[in-house]
């Protein structure tokens, strides 16, 4: 797969999640997030969703979990991603023919 095919899947993830999400929740999710929501009184428990979703992306871009899963599934990491390039295409690796190193220094 490629930057395309990712960037393809990705629109088409996006579009069927729409606004609004129903999740359920196992026994010790819910009693997880009571906890949170008690303790740090969000305004409404979407508040508490939205940070903890933004959390996980987090993580898992520091710890480059990301950039090995988009790497497996996509041959792309996640600053290919954002540049909408592959490393191959910024440093124009395609662009140039191969160097024949058995005459590369001879004149």
């Amino acid at each position: 797969m490629s930057l395309d095919d990712l960037n393809e899947e990705l629109h088409s993830t996006y579009s069927a999640l729409g606004e609004e999400l129903t999740v359920s929740l196992d026994r010790e999710t819910r009693n997880e997030l009571a906890l949170l929501e008690t303790v740090l009184e969000p305004e409404e428990t979407d508040e508490l969703v939205r940070r903890a979703i933004h959390m996980l992306f987090q993580t898992t871009v520091d710890t480059g979990s990301l950039d090995f899963h988009l790497r497996s599934g996509y041959d792309v990491t996640y600053d290919e991603y954002l540049t909408g390039m592959t490393y191959a295409e910024m440093t124009g690796e395609n662009r140039y023919p191969k160097l024949d190193d058995e005459r590369r220094y001879q004149f």
